[in-house]
């Protein structure tokens, strides 16, 4: 009874007000079109900072920046929660190549997976072993792998619509690759770049050995996808050709590090708190400028965009730089590990790491009378078209946050090219189109402030 009363309540209410938001989300429209600073903030990270590796000197200085920007946006309160990070570092440029014959030789790009061991200094060069999925590689078992190279080439599908679901389809083949080949043998694994596009750029991301002793972890390098159907090809013309891979990366201790969270008060409801964020860190090839430096100057750039229409939040505004999400999302579990320790309440959390495309709606973990609240909101982003707004997930750093009655979302925009750019040297602030990033911000900002006007329904 008495949530079919706060439904009708609410249902009542936004019919009253339906044209008051109206006007507010235009508000929100213009001054984001006019006077959002993402595209100057992700400028200065992205071409002054660069790539943002965990445990690097340049993520120390991009979390210097985060709170030094954070106090000038005039958030009530910033600062910076300690926590420990991995430090991987990937040495001198990696080498390749094919030999089809001795003497004849094929230069490829690869780059070393996240977390991967070295080569031996002279590198390794063995017979190469192609397969597409980890049933395939036990079927040939040990006495067909045992002292070669696996090569995984699995390529993305390409018949689906999200590319998001075909990245989820194919990437465990670099996540989980090494620990499955040196089951039977692998002294080593090539991995195809996880792209639909056919380019020169090789894609790190993160793998793990799971709990392989250090004398049994093999290198894990990706291979670019022109140069993957090479290597595919050759191997139909000489499956006796050998393959030459040279990396010097190394993992080291964990390094000290920080989350950059900002907050400004509630003028009513204090204790309820709006979460915005996405993740600090970024890969090391580029500077990370649509994974996330999107999605941290559009969080940052929230209360920018309150401020200038004299938006007064009623409940808490939390935002949360997060630090090591691409390679442990430490960041994360630190900020869920302190906030469940103050019992903190998280009504709403919204994350942006997707890319800076244009924005196409937004993807809820909900329940249902929450969803359906969320549904009645649809119209009002119709205009700007932004009209997908369905369940399915939020994002990795504040997915911990989950609760029996509080709403997470992540903001989707058009994915058709992300994994162009995802992880690579091609990762960069050349590639982010200004006003498609600012409509990122626009609908960031009209979902916090419609969560912040209405609330949940518990």
């Amino acid at each position: 009874m008495k949530i079919f009363i706060t439904l009708l309540t609410f249902f009542l209410s936004i019919n009253v007000f339906s044209q008051n938001d109206k006007v507010m989300i235009e508000k929100i429209f213009d001054t984001s079109m006019n006077f959002s600073n993402s595209y100057q903030l992700l400028d200065y990270l992205s071409n002054e900072i660069g790539g943002r590796l965990s445990g690097s000197l340049n993520a120390d200085r991009a979390v210097k920046w985060g709170q030094e920007e954070l106090n000038k946006i005039g958030f009530d309160k910033v600062w910076l929660q300690k926590l420990m990070v991995p430090k991987w570092v990937r040495g001198p440029k990696e080498f390749a190549l094919i030999e089809t014959q001795p003497g004849v030789t094929f230069n490829v790009d690869v780059c070393a997976l996240g977390g991967s061991v070295a080569t031996p200094s002279v590198g390794i060069k063995a017979n190469v072993i192609e397969v597409k999925s980890f049933e395939e590689l036990k079927n040939l078992g040990k006495n067909k792998i045992d002292g070669k190279i696996v090569f995984f080439n699995r390529p993305m599908q390409s018949n689906l619509v999200s590319t998001f679901q075909a990245y989820g389809k194919a990437v465990n083949q670099r996540t989980n690759g090494a620990v499955e080949a040196v089951k039977y043998g692998a002294i080593g694994v090539i991995v195809r770049s996880m792209s639909l596009r056919l380019d020169d750029y090789p894609h790190t991301g993160t793998m793990n050995y799971g709990n392989l002793p250090p004398s049994k972890k093999i290198p894990a390098a990706a291979i670019s996808t022109n140069a993957a159907e090479k290597l595919s090809d050759l191997l139909i013309i000489n499956p006796n050709l050998k393959f030459l891979l040279r990396q010097q990366c190394k993992q080291l201790k964990d390094v000290v590090s920080y989350n950059v969270i900002a907050e400004i008060k509630g003028s009513e409801y204090p204790n309820e708190i709006i979460l915005i964020g996405g993740h600090l860190d970024s890969w090391d090839l580029g500077d990370g400028s649509h994974d996330d430096g999107a999605g941290i100057v559009q969080s940052m750039d929230l209360l920018n965009i309150f401020n200038k229409i004299n938006y007064t939040p009623k409940r808490t505004i939390r935002i949360v730089l997060f630090m090591n999400e691409e390679n442990g999302t430490r960041g994360a579990k630190k900020y869920f590990e302190v906030a469940k320790k103050n019992n903190l309440n998280h009504i709403f959390a919204l994350e942006s790491d997707a890319g800076g495309f244009t924005p196409r709606g937004f993807s809820f973990t909900s329940n249902e009378n929450n969803f359906k609240m969320i549904q009645s909101w649809k119209k009002i982003f119709e205009p700007y078209l932004i009209n997908s707004f369905e369940l399915g997930g939020s994002g990795a750093d504040i997915a911990l946050l989950k609760t029996d009655y509080n709403v997470l979302a992540g903001l989707r925009p058009d994915s058709q090219r992300y994994f162009d750019y995802h992880h690579t040297s091609i990762d960069t602030f050349d590639a982010i189109n200004k006003r498609e990033l600012e409509l990122g911000t626009f609908a960031m900002t009209s979902l916090v402030y419609l969560f912040d006007k209405y609330g949940i329904i518990k």
